[in-house]
């Protein structure tokens, strides 16, 4: 009897004649068996060669997987050594459409410390300062400093607008344009951004991390704000404009602003249907447009 190559066996099992499973494949079935229950809060998860076995892929694509839902808040102590461990309290869904949205100081920072779980941080932002990133970084800046956690890699690109630009916010009321708005918005920008890069980049030398900060220009005043997180995860929120009064240089002024930190950010996540799925797909294919055709050098010293 001839055995056609198709059906060949391989260590005494039938090849599966399915296409390939990967790593996202294996991500959403992990969490629909956690969030309906059958993983349990607190459980151990198979060992990865268990689930190399069980989804037919290779253990870099069960990784892979492991750290999409370590990054989600789902799984704790993701490692090559041990089996991972259902989280605790999962909360229920942290991303799709049953989550909801939250002012961003207060769910920013727990997003960011999640995805410093991972072997290579990969954040992406696009908002008007980065100051909300920089209060948010606090968290997992103390846990590497504590020894708790230790990513290999930390890539984080921003986009900011220009400092040559005309502002559409924050603007005064009246039409009484003698530059100081824009002079303490400038001034804001680039102190925070200064202290962004400082923290991160000294991981470095106290660390050994490999960290590379990265800012570039906008040509225009975003209407929105943006977080992309480990490839994985999208964190959008509008700015929204309201006037309101406040004393500039010894003066008061009335002017139209907008306070980032309280916008409501609204969460998505890859494998969370297809609406999420692809909401996070576009806001990078977005983010990376902008980076690479109309944005220019950013010099956070003027």
């Amino acid at each position: 009897m001839v055995v056609e190559p198709e059906h060949a066996s391989v260590n005494g099992r039938k090849r599966s004649q399915r296409p390939p499973r990967s790593h996202h494949d294996v991500a959403d079935e992990l969490r629909s068996r956690i969030r309906s229950g059958v993983l349990r809060p607190g459980q151990r998860m198979p060992t990865q060669a268990e689930l190399a076995d069980e989804f037919g892929v290779e253990r870099a694509a069960v990784r892979q997987a492991l750290r999409t839902l370590q990054t989600e808040r789902l799984l704790v102590n993701v490692s090559k050594g041990s089996p991972a461990t259902v989280a605790p309290h999962t909360g229920g869904a942290v991303a799709g459409p049953e989550a909801s949205p939250q002012p961003t100081m207060v769910a920013l920072a727990p997003r960011i410390s999640a995805a410093f779980a991972a072997p290579h941080v990969e954040i992406d932002a696009l908002c008007l300062t980065s100051v909300s990133l920089t209060l948010a970084m606090s968290e997992p800046l103390r846990e590497i400093h504590a020894g708790r956690i230790k990513p290999a890699k930390v890539d984080v690109r921003l986009l900011l607008p220009s400092g040559r630009i005309e502002l559409a916010f924050p603007k005064p009321v009246e039409d009484t344009d003698d530059g100081r708005l824009r002079r303490r918005w400038l001034a804001q920008r680039n102190a925070q951004g200064q202290v962004l890069r400082h923290n991160l980049l000294a991981l470095r030398s106290t660390h050994g991390i490999d960290v590379h900060v990265t800012f570039r220009a906008l040509p225009f005043t975003p209407p929105v704000k943006l977080y992309l997180l480990n490839g994985a995860e999208a964190l959008f929120a509008y700015y929204t404009v309201t006037r309101r009064g406040a004393e500039i240089d010894h003066e008061y002024l009335e002017m139209y602003d907008a306070e980032g930190t309280r916008s409501m950010l609204f969460p998505f996540a890859q494998g969370a249907g297809l609406r999420d799925t692809t909401f996070v797909e576009q806001s990078h294919l977005w983010f990376d447009a902008l980076w690479e055709t109309i944005s220019s050098e950013l010099e956070l010293g003027g």
